[in-house]
C-alpha cells in the first residue's frame, strides 16, 4: 500500500492559554494573599473577603476555559472581565479613599490583566483594546476621576502589552496558517507525483499503444487512434499540473476532425480572482501545446474569462484555417504588472491585406472576439502572420486595469 502524506497542523498560540492557565492562577492566589496580610486596614473586610472568595472559585472553576481557543468563548470572556471590573469597582466601598488615592492595589490587583489577556489572545488586538478600555475606564471612576501617576501607569502597561500580545497572536496565526497551506501544497505534490507514475506505467502506454496501432491500421481504427492520443495528452497535462477541467472529446462532423470541449463549471459571482490557467489548460490536447507558469496566475474573473474567450477564438481560427494537421502552441507569461498570452501555429498564415478585407466583409472574428475583448480590458491584440510560417496572436493584459468599461 503506497504511504499517504499527512499534514500535522501544529498550535503557536497554545503556549499563550496554557501561560494565561498559569497567570490566572498564580495572580488569584497573590491577590488572596495581600488581602490576607493587610485586612485589618480595611474598614469593610467581609465583603472584600468575599469577593475574593468568589474570585478564587471562578478561577479554579473556568480553569479549563482558558486552556484553548475553542473552550474560551466570547460569553466566557464578557464574564470574566465582568468579575475583574466589579472587583475594581468594589474596591473604593471596602477600602479607605486615602489608601486608593495613595496608589493601594483594588481587590483583583494584577488578576485583571488576565481578563484582558484573554481577549487579546482570542481575538487579537482589537479585542485587546475594547476589554482594556473598560478596565481603564472603571481604574478611572474609582479615582473620582482624577487617577494618580501610578494608576495611569499601570493602565497604560495594561492596554499597550495587551495590544501588543493581541498583534503578536494576529501575526502568529497568519504565519501558521501560511505554513499549513504550504504543507498541503506539499503533500498533494507528492501524492500526484505518486499517481503520475502510476498511471505513466499503465494508462498512458496503453493509450500510446493504442494511438500507434490505430494509425498503422488506418480507417475507423485510426480515428480511435486520434481519441487516444487527445487523451493521452489531456491525462499528461491532469497529471503534471493538477489542472485541467473534466473535457470530453467529440467528433465535428461537419470538419472530420476531433474537437475538444469543457463546460465552464464557474458558477459563482463575478467577484474575486481566477486562475487563468485552469481555463486555458482544457485546450491542451495532441494538436494543442499549452505552456503554462508554476504558479497561479490570478486575474478578476470577468478579465480571466474574457481572456480565455479570446483564447479560444484564436483556436477556433487556427482550426478553420490552418488545416486538421496544424499545430498550436499557447504560451502563458506573468510579468507582476500584466498577463500576456501567446497562441502561434504552424499553418500557411494570413495573406496580407486579408484581415481588412474579412472586416470589410462583415466576418468580425479577429476585429470583435479577439481584438474587442482586449481592447474592453484595456489591453492589447497583436497579430503577426507570415505566409508560408504560421499565426502568432499576442494577447496582453494589463493588472490594475481589466475592469470591462
Amino acid at each position: 500500500m503506497a504511504k499517504r502524506e499527512r499534514v500535522v497542523r501544529m498550535s503557536v498560540e497554545q503556549p499563550l492559554w496554557r501561560a494565561l492557565t498559569a497567570y490566572r492562577l498564580l495572580t488569584m492566589v497573590y491577590a488572596v494573599l495581600l488581602f490576607a496580610s493587610a485586612y485589618r486596614q480595611f474598614p469593610h473586610p467581609w465583603p472584600a473577603a468575599g469577593y475574593l472568595a468568589v474570585l478564587a472559585v471562578w478561577t479554579l472553576a473556568t480553569f479549563r476555559k482558558v486552556s484553548n481557543a475553542a473552550s474560551c468563548t466570547k460569553g466566557f470572556l464578557v464574564a470574566d472581565l465582568t468579575v475583574a471590573i466589579v472587583g475594581i469597582l468594589l474596591t473604593p466601598i471596602v477600602d479607605t479613599h486615602e489608601r486608593i488615592i495613595g496608589g493601594g492595589p483594588t481587590l483583583p490587583t494584577i488578576w485583571t490583566a488576565g481578563a484582558v489577556l484573554g481577549f487579546a489572545i482570542k481575538g487579537g488586538w482589537r479585542w485587546a483594546c475594547f476589554a482594556s478600555t473598560f478596565v481603564a475606564m472603571a481604574n478611572i471612576v474609582i479615582h473620582s476621576g482624577q487617577p494618580t501617576r501610578d494608576t495611569l501607569h499601570n493602565v497604560l502597561l495594561v492596554w499597550v502589552a495587551s495590544v501588543a500580545i493581541g498583534y503578536v497572536v494576529e501575526v502568529a496565526r497568519a504565519s501558521e496558517n501560511t505554513l499549513a497551506r504550504a504543507l498541503e501544497i506539499e503533500a498533494a505534490t507528492r501524492e500526484r507525483e505518486r499517481l503520475a507514475r502510476d498511471i505513466h506505467d499503465g494508462v498512458l502506454q496503453v493509450l500510446a499503444m493504442v494511438q500507434r496501432r490505430g494509425s498503422e491500421l488506418g480507417g475507423e481504427a485510426e480515428e480511435l487512434g486520434r481519441m487516444a492520443g487527445e487523451q493521452e495528452v489531456a491525462l499528461r497535462t491532469l497529471v503534471s499540473s493538477g489542472l485541467v477541467q473534466p473535457s470530453r472529446v467529440s467528433r465535428d462532423e461537419s470538419r472530420g476532425a476531433l474537437v475538444d470541449s469543457y463546460e465552464d463549471d464557474e458558477t459563482g459571482a463575478d467577484d474575486g480572482e481566477l486562475d487563468l490557467r485552469t481555463l486555458l489548460a482544457p485546450h491542451a490536447g495532441s494538436r494543442v501545446s499549452f505552456a503554462e507558469p508554476g504558479t497561479p496566475v490570478p486575474l478578476p474573473v470577468p478579465a480571466a474569462k474574457e481572456l480565455a474567450a479570446a483564447v479560444g477564438a484564436a483556436l477556433d481560427n487556427v482550426r478553420k484555417h490552418a488545416g486538421e494537421g496544424a499545430r498550436a502552441w499557447i504560451l502563458v507569461e506573468d510579468w507582476g504588472d500584466e498577463v500576456i498570452v501567446t497562441v502561434r501555429d504552424d499553418g500557411p498564415g494570413i495573406p496580407a491585406g486579408r484581415l481588412d478585407q474579412a472586416e470589410g466583409e462583415g466576418r468580425m472574428g479577429v476585429a470583435l472576439s479577439i481584438r474587442g475583448r482586449l481592447r474592453d480590458l484595456g489591453g492589447s491584440a497583436d497579430l503577426v502572420s507570415v505566409p508560408g510560417q504560421g499565426t502568432e496572436v499576442e494577447l496582453k493584459v494589463p493588472r490594475g486595469r481589466t475592469d470591462k468599461k
